[in-house]
């Protein structure tokens, strides 16, 4: 008999909590701002109605990527590592191996469970495919399991990319070796 009234106890409980949310939400209505108190960079204002903005044009990296310092690439690639391997051989982590990357397709590692975006991108990891990638990953192929914002400033990425080119078996030459 005791233990009905202990579950009795929560059942109004429950009752109550439950009518005095209805009850909140009929007193209270939440305001809807024109725009966000806070703004996030980069973060469409959809519930404005405002069309996205089109996203700024990507400043070429190949006339960058002759003074580009692979020693400061190799700082920033460091945060890459905690989902991509670059040792030859090594294995993929959440994200592909990129050992060889520059120069190879899209889908460069066959054992390596890329998203449908991705596999369906036609074309190769060329400097400009790979400066747009790490400048933006889900814009330059929506729908990419990169979950990275990127990076913004282009002698960042050109010095990546120059890092980038060297862990490979042979580098494809630079835009100014041709």
């Amino acid at each position: 008999m005791e233990s009905n009234k202990f579950y009795a106890a929560i059942l109004v409980a429950g009752v109550l909590a439950m009518i005095s949310i209805i009850a909140s939400g009929m007193l209270v209505e939440p305001v809807q701002l024109a725009k966000p108190a806070y703004p996030i960079e980069g973060a469409a204002e959809a519930s404005a109605g405002a069309p996205a903005a089109k996203p700024a044009e990507t400043e070429p990296v190949s006339p960058l990527l002759a003074k580009a310092d692979v020693d400061h690439g190799a700082q920033i690639a460091r945060q890459c590592m905690a989902c991509h391997n670059f040792a030859k051989g090594g294995p993929n982590m959440v994200g592909p191996n990129l050992w060889g990357v520059v120069g190879g397709p899209h889908d460069h590692k066959a054992d390596y469970s890329y998203s449908d975006a991705m596999k369906n991108f036609a074309g190769n990891w060329d400097f400009e495919a790979i400066n747009k990638f790490i400048e933006h990953p889900q814009a330059y192929v929506p729908g990419t399991k990169m979950g990275f914002a990127g990076l913004k400033k282009a002698q960042d990425r050109a010095d990546v990319i120059a890092w980038l080119r060297q862990q490979s078996d042979s580098p494809v030459p630079l835009p100014a070796d041709k």
